[in-house]
């Protein structure tokens, strides 16, 4: 894992210009601590952090290879779990190695299939090819965008990085954020390829974006189709389990040491199991992590989200597949520290965190990078599967809307989009934007032939997760981890499950009348009773009111001040906030506090322009 960067100009000697690539370049430290690689070319500037993960001696970068046609340059985030298979194919094809790396597999896969290099890989990756033999950059991106990659147009050429404060750091970058970034950010339906900063792009996951001379192309070598699915229950639920063996043993490889996030819920619980049996016959243990708050199991009261503790679970676990286990115990205060939500914040590289699930979980990936470099996740089970409650609601699955967004946005519940002033309220029109936006999701669904109304509903309510929902949460995933040098990788976003579960009838993914019936079944001999019987609990949030109060101080500060939120948020719910008592303040109206002390932060630290009209 690690930072990549660069800049394409086809009117300038880039070779003139090392002090702006290595300003880029250091802003992908976090990412790549290990260590840093530039090159520079008359057209082309690319750099690199590295994060060592696979061959530490040989995997450097930027990488090239020189041709009788001229020389191939690769800057590679991530990784090819099929390295190792395509290596031995490109071997018999007549390439050589000089190095272990998978980095080195790409760039020769590259040489030997151009662009299509992408359709063969399994994996986690985002990377760019500068291809002096036609002065062509090519940018490629996994098919679920768990790695992601960002890039700006130019007048002659284009800026890239893998976040956003990467093309921030050139001279040539906008820095305005309009109506546009803010919709999709507050909206939670951000649409794929789309940023927040003005002029700015991601590429789309599974996406090849190509800039050349003749200006810049972009198309997908991989979306979400609809297949049939002729399988009967036991050889589905036995296909699944094959699956998640081989993926998670693919996903286990690394030369440095290696750990799953356990939380005691059965997504991480299976990965855990898995990754136990896989190590158990190399003679070697797995260990675990989990999250928990000072007192939280102690005082844990249940809500219509979280029913039980997480720790409890996580211990039996533990015990049950021999994980060597250690639970993060955090505090209030390290949580409420406004330097962790600053860190939160620069690694997000937008205004919208979520708050003390944030914190906490930049706090947990800090801990466990002082043990491991890599850890494998239960990330992203629930939208293969259909895990989340609202799945299986009528009155969601009926609605005319993303099934997520009452939530979040538009529920009593949600939190800083009714926190806007009354002029940016009406400017932003999100109920607008997001009618607009679902609409353009559901047209891309292929429906099935002979699938009833239901099925045909409920694979467009799979597919709205697969393609947005998740991306947000893999995106909050791999910017926190990688603020601290922490490889997060997910099994269960491996393309071949996600194509095959897709495709599995809703009946079938809910044969025995709860969620996540295949993923359970698939995975009975593995686990306790109680962890299988468990109800889905999502990633904990503290309730320890002396956190609350914390944050009701920050806000009474930020109201003494002149502070440029202000402008955007009425500064009258605020004053009514701090007047109430921590110990009894609703959750809703905390998180509220915690959104407007992000937004606060956000515009202190990137400064940016506001085209709100």
């Amino acid at each position: 894992m690690c930072g990549i960067t660069g800049w394409v100009s086809f009117d300038r000697d880039l070779t003139r210009h090392q002090a702006d690539l290595d300003a880029m370049t250091a802003t992908m430290a976090c990412r790549g601590p290990d260590a840093e690689g530039g090159r520079l070319e008359r057209h082309a500037a690319l750099g690199h952090r590295r994060l060592a993960v696979i061959d530490i001696e040989g995997g450097t970068q930027p990488m090239s290879v020189r041709t009788d046609d001229g020389v191939v340059t690769i800057t590679y985030s991530g990784e090819a779990y099929n390295f190792a298979e395509l290596r031995d194919e490109l071997v018999r094809r007549g390439h050589r190695f000089r190095t272990r790396s998978d980095t080195e597999v790409v760039l020769h896969g590259y040489l030997e299939w151009d662009e299509a290099v992408a359709e063969r890989l399994n994996g986690m990756y985002a990377f760019a090819v500068w291809d002096a033999r036609a002065d062509k950059l090519v940018m490629i991106r996994d098919r679920l965008g768990i790695k992601p990659l960002y890039y700006s147009a130019t007048p002659d050429g284009v800026l890239f990085g893998s976040e956003p404060k990467a093309i921030l750091a050139n001279p040539l970058a906008d820095r305005t954020v309009g109506l546009d970034g803010l919709r999709a950010l507050f909206s939670f339906t951000q649409p794929p390829g789309e940023a927040m900063w003005n002029g700015m792009r991601e590429v789309a996951p599974g996406g090849v974006v190509i800039v050349d001379r003749a200006g810049l192309r972009e198309r997908r070598y991989w979306t979400l189709r609809t297949r049939p699915h002729a399988d009967d229950r036991q050889t589905t639920v036995e296909t699944v389990r094959s699956l998640l063996a081989d993926i998670v043993r693919r996903q286990l490889v690394a030369d440095v040491p290696r750990c799953t996030l356990l939380s005691g819920g059965l997504d991480s619980s299976v990965i855990t199991a898995l990754s136990a049996a896989q190590l158990a016959g190399h003679g070697e243990r797995v260990r675990s992590f989990a999250v928990d708050f000072v007192g939280q199991t102690e005082n844990f009261v249940g809500d219509h989200l979280r029913g039980t503790p997480d720790a409890p679970y996580a211990r039996e676990v533990a015990a049950h597949v021999g994980s060597r286990h250690q639970n993060i115990m955090l505090k209030h205060s390290a949580m409420a520290d406004p330097d962790v939500r600053r860190a939160v914040i620069i690694a997000r590289d937008g205004p919208f965190s979520l708050g003390d699930l944030d914190a906490s979980l930049y706090l947990l990936f800090k801990a466990i990078r002082e043990h491991s470099t890599v850890a494998l996740s239960g990330e992203s089970a629930d939208e293969v599967f259909g895990g989340y409650p609202w799945f299986h609601e009528p009155a969601a699955q009926a609605a005319d809307t993303f099934p997520w967004i009452d939530l979040f946005v538009t529920g009593a519940r949600a939190q800083l989009s009714h926190r806007f002033n009354a002029d940016i309220t009406a400017a932003l029109d999100l109920p607008g934007y997001i009618r607009d936006q679902y609409a353009r999701a559901v047209a891309e669904v292929e429906p099935a032939d002979g699938e009833s109304d239901h099925e045909r509903r409920m694979r467009v309510i799979c597919y709205l997760h697969l393609t947005r929902f998740v991306r947000m949460l893999l995106d909050r995933k791999d910017r926190i981890s990688m603020a601290v040098g922490l490889e997060v990788r997910v099994p269960f976003c491996d393309h071949r499950l996600v194509e095959y579960v897709y495709n599995t009838p809703w009946s079938l993914k809910t044969f025995d009348g709860r969620e996540k019936s295949l993923l359970r079944a698939a995975t009975t001999d593995l686990l306790p009773r109680s962890v299988l019987d468990r109800v889905k609990s999502p990633y904990p949030a503290t309730r320890d009111p002396l956190y609350t109060g914390v944050l009701l101080q920050q806000a009474k500060e930020l109201l003494a001040g002149d502070d440029r939120v202000f402008e955007l948020v009425d500064p009258g719910w605020m004053q009514e906030v701090v007047r109430q008592d921590p110990a009894t303040m609703p959750i809703d109206v905390r998180n509220g506090v915690e959104r407007v002390l992000d937004l606060s932060t956000w515009l202190d630290v990137y400064r940016p322009r506001l085209r709100l009209h």
